[in-house]
């Protein structure tokens, strides 16, 4: 889909090329990517499973999301952070996730760096601070960048605030997901919804 534009579904809306597949994929694009979210808990959330996305399907995960919220007791930082070996044994057995041990073990690491983090301001804050101050308007998909000036310094910066698997490209897409860059495509019916931001 290198190059394409918007493409118009049956219902006559204009969508980015990959949220006119699939319903699951079109309910979040068309209610979700690329609109603010708020709250420590929505941020936790998002950056875990961008995380948790890596080399995977965005839609494995998205099919997956009622049971991580489940399993990551709301992304509650607190209570994710007091996870022990007894609680990573039980993620690691539930089919229902994504089973990777180093994802598993990051969620928890970053849910205790979302605790420290709070002394400085909270994960929120910090997140946002890195939007950039020129928004895009990518006209096709090949205008859409993988990763930013910005990506790379949110993906520092979280890494020494002890943050893991937030690489430049995870904390880009992290940025789409929650409207800090609105990267829907000038046409799209959804272009704009990170202006409420």
């Amino acid at each position: 889909m290198s190059g394409s534009g918007p493409v118009v579904g049956e219902d006559g809306l204009a969508r980015c090329p990959w949220g006119a597949g699939s319903e699951v994929y079109r309910a979040y694009h068309d209610a979700e990517w690329g609109a603010p979210v708020h709250g420590e808990a929505a941020h936790l959330e998002r950056l875990t499973l961008e995380a948790f996305q890596s080399g995977l399907s965005w839609l494995t995960i998205l099919n997956k999301r009622e049971a991580f919220r489940e399993v990551f007791a709301g992304f509650d930082a607190d209570v994710v952070a007091a996870y022990d070996d007894a609680d990573f044994d039980r993620l690691m057995g539930d089919a229902r996730i994504v089973r990777n041990r180093l994802k598993v073990r990051a969620a928890i690491t970053n849910a205790q760096a979302t605790v420290s983090l709070r002394e400085r301001g909270g994960l929120e804050d910090y997140v946002r601070s890195f939007r950039p101050e020129q928004p895009a308007a990518p006209e096709t998909t090949d205008q859409v960048p993988s990763v930013s000036p910005e990506s790379v310094a949110l993906s520092k910066g979280l890494k020494k605030q002890g943050f893991v698997f937030v690489g430049p490209t995870t904390m880009y897409a992290l940025m789409q997901a929650i409207g800090l860059v609105d990267d829907h495509l000038v046409g799209c019916h959804r272009r704009g919804c990170a202006s409420a931001a």
